[in-house]
């Protein structure tokens, strides 16, 4: 198949860019300015990403097919002016927004949080897509749940994938649910690696259910919490899924929750979130634990973004915009 170019903004570790690399695409150019990401994104891919996309000239950015961005959610100060993209400066979508008006790439596909379609009373995705339409693109968006495309973790998105208009394409289906069956216990490692050992959580306040699930399913099943069972005290079944990994939150199971194995609660292991974030195997770590937890939480689920994009193509192919 003839590859597509992309670039990688806001790449944070680099979802997207296994995802469309692993499609047969090709990345020229990533952008994020967090050392620890810029880091952890090098490992990987034997380079370092540019830093503030605020300070980089589109001019600068290769030319492109697809241009990928996980961007951060943040409220519009001007909206309805009939400005174009500038309606959104203050903003870094507006970042996104500019190159995408310099290069017109054929394809715009973006991420972010679930709320950000009830952000701001819903103001905030309406202007995203007022401001899309305006730019001269075909924008479809949907949320999905990585539970329910082959990633043992409740994780809902919302997802852009948006066509320049002209291209044919102002209908888009995005893949339907595979409901894969895959839990937690799958991807856990081996009760005896030594790197578990500071992960289990023996505390007096813990309490759990009287009876255990024994048939799995694709979402977390809570078994029993610690203390008042408040956020990041609640410990769940490895027989589920994992709750939503997170870059921030407090409680003993912060960012990854905690599970129900060999008899204790404990929190999973970065090489664990690595799995249920769906990262290939052989994936680098960044050194510090810390750093790991907060670089999952704050990317994408890597098959669900392959499964999105793989629809992308289909709909490309059938306008003959993509070769097989």
């Amino acid at each position: 198949m003839a590859g597509l170019s992309f670039i990688d903004l806001f790449c944070g570790i680099g979802g997207f860019r296994f995802a469309l690399e692993e499609l047969g695409h090709t990345c020229v150019f990533s952008s994020d300015d967090d050392p620890h990401a810029q880091k952890t994104y090098s490992l990987n891919f034997g380079e370092t990403p540019c830093g503030d996309l605020t300070e980089i000239e589109a001019s600068a950015i290769a030319s492109h097919d697809v241009l990928c961005a996980g961007f951060p959610c943040q409220p519009f100060s001007i909206s309805g002016k009939q400005r174009g993209f500038e309606d959104a400066r203050g903003t870094l979508l507006y970042h996104v927004l500019r190159i995408a008006e310099f290069h017109q790439p054929n394809v715009l596909f973006l991420e972010n949080v679930k709320n950000y379609g009830v952000h701001d009373g819903g103001r905030t995705l309406a202007t995203t897509v007022e401001l899309l339409e305006r730019l001269g693109y075909d924008c479809h968006h949907a949320i999905l749940n990585a539970s329910r495309y082959g990633v043992p973790q409740k994780r809902e998105r919302i997802y852009f994938v948006c066509f320049r208009k002209g291209l044919g394409l102002a209908e888009f289906s995005f893949p339907e649910p595979t409901d894969e069956d895959i839990a937690l216990e799958d991807v856990l490692l081996p009760p005896d690696d030594p790197r578990l050992e500071e992960l289990y959580v023996d505390r007096p306040d813990t309490f759990l259910a009287a009876e255990m699930p024994t048939q799995r399913a694709l979402r977390p099943l809570r078994v029993g919490t610690i203390s008042k069972g408040g956020q990041g005290e609640r410990i769940y079944s490895v027989k589920g899924h994992s709750v939503t990994l997170s870059a921030f939150g407090g409680g003993v199971g912060a960012k990854t929750g905690m599970y129900l194995v060999d008899g204790l609660p404990r929190r999973l292991h970065p090489e664990e979130c690595r799995r249920v974030m769906s990262f290939p195997a052989g994936f680098k770590l960044h050194p510090k634990r810390n750093v790991c937890y907060k670089q999952f939480g704050n990317s994408v689920a890597v098959k669900v973004v392959r499964s999105i994009f793989a629809s992308a193509e289909n709909a490309l192919r059938s306008k003959n915009l993509l070769v097989a």
